[in-house]
């Protein structure tokens, strides 16, 4: 998946160019047998140039969030490590206590008592059946990966409670390797109202953010692949209502 959008735009670029049909050809043939195939229901047909608005629409999102007073902007996943206390916020809440006890290590979290872990991440949403992924995450990441994280996205896919969202997440935070965007409901949500996302095939909105992702990877530039969840994140609280 990783580079399906930039892709897709070489292509079309290459037409605009108007160069020799052959040679594009020759390049779309290969680009639809190894990536196009690796999203499910996308075909060549598919191949659609971006939204006429998109880099407008996006440029005032921007604006709008230039001042940075959004949750997201003192409460995100970069920020829930820092020893600067952020706004308490439930998440935000719940990492600054694992944090405060020494329970975000695979060690110490595989070691620690399950209703203590309860504990500290209430009134986290499901946090019984987070507390149990943490203490099964743990115990997998000291037997395979030596007390460390996987550092691909095929394996954080395997762990307990880990989803595309998160596995995308940790990969362009923790590892550093934009594997492709992380979607959450605002992404998915926001990105439908914009008409930037549809069905394959169809005109149709997204329906899961798994489809928002595939839908825009196929013509956002990979370079705002990362900035795009944060941007969005808090965007809606900002005024989009």
């Amino acid at each position: 998946m990783e580079g399906l959008g930039p892709r897709v735009m070489e292509y079309q670029q290459q037409l605009e160019r108007h160069e020799p049909c052959l040679s594009a050809k020759r390049k779309f043939d290969a680009m639809t047998r190894q990536t196009l195939t690796e999203v499910k229901g996308f075909s060549k047909s598919d191949l659609v140039r971006p939204p006429s608005n998109w880099e407008k629409a996006l440029e005032g999102i921007r604006k709008m969030r230039s001042s940075e007073d959004a949750p997201v902007d003192s409460m995100g996943c970069e920020k829930a490590g820092s020893s600067l206390p952020p706004k308490d916020l439930l998440s935000t809440g719940a990492i600054q206590r694992l944090l405060q006890n020494g329970l975000l290590a695979a060690d110490t979290i595989d070691t620690a008592n399950e209703e203590t872990i309860k504990s500290f991440i209430y009134p986290v949403g499901f946090y019984i059946r987070k507390a149990s992924n943490l203490k099964k995450v743990a115990k997998i990441c000291l037997s395979k990966y030596d007390g460390d994280i996987p550092s691909s996205l095929e394996e954080l896919l395997l762990l307990p409670g880990i989803g595309p969202k998160m596995a995308h997440l940790v990969m362009n935070v923790a590892w550093n390797n934009v594997q492709g965007i992380c979607v959450d409901t605002h992404v998915h949500r926001i990105s439908n109202r914009l008409g930037w996302v549809s069905r394959p095939g169809t005109k149709q909105k997204t329906r899961t953010p798994e489809e928002t992702r595939e839908s825009l990877q196929l013509w956002l530039p990979k370079e705002e692949w990362v900035p795009i969840n944060p941007l969005l994140g808090d965007y809606q609280t900002q005024g989009l209502n």
